[in-house]
């Protein structure tokens, strides 16, 4: 009965450790990349490619938002205008806030995206400095014209939020 019982507990334990060994043969070899993927990362890791990249994305988002922030916009007189009135009013109203978002948009990401680029070039390194130069040279340069006040708090706030949305989306990755 004794020797029984240790024969199964041996077959248990080899059977386990052959089990492992499959689960440790799951896993697939590391694939070298193609030509074409180096290729591939080398035009994405080229700062005027991801620059505009992130310009165009930026303005699909302004326009998108613009259409939506359009749409909610009431006229002062809505109470004499008609409803066709009303509905051309909005469509104006919508395609004027989707061209300026859109513009704004696109700039912002286009000068983020540049400034972080290029910082991260220089530095050789990617953190949360990066981020936190490209919020402020991005806020600053936004805010420029309204003098070098609104320029510095401009480049506080764009950066204080780059922060807030880099550990947001570090944190769900």
């Amino acid at each position: 009965m004794a020797s029984s019982n240790a024969e199964t507990e041996s077959n248990n334990s080899s059977s386990s450790s052959v089990s492992k060994e499959t689960e440790v043969r799951k896993y697939e070899p590391i694939r070298m990349p193609s030509m074409e993927d180096i290729r591939a990362q080398d035009v994405w890791n080229n700062c005027a490619v991801r620059s505009v990249f992130s310009g165009v994305m930026g303005g699909g988002l302004g326009l998108c938002m613009g259409l939506f922030v359009g749409a909610l916009d009431n006229p002062l007189m809505q109470d004499t205008m008609t409803g066709r009135e009303q509905f051309m009013y909005t469509l104006k109203q919508m395609g004027r806030r989707s061209l300026s978002s859109a513009k704004a948009f696109a700039v912002m990401g286009f000068i983020f995206s540049a400034a972080e680029c290029v910082v991260e070039k220089a530095r050789a390194k990617h953190d949360m400095t990066n981020t936190v130069v490209a919020g402020c040279v991005t806020g600053g340069a936004i805010s420029a014209k309204g003098g070098p006040k609104a320029a510095c708090v401009g480049c506080a706030g764009f950066a204080a939020f780059s922060v807030v949305i880099e550990k947001f989306l570090d944190s769900h990755s």
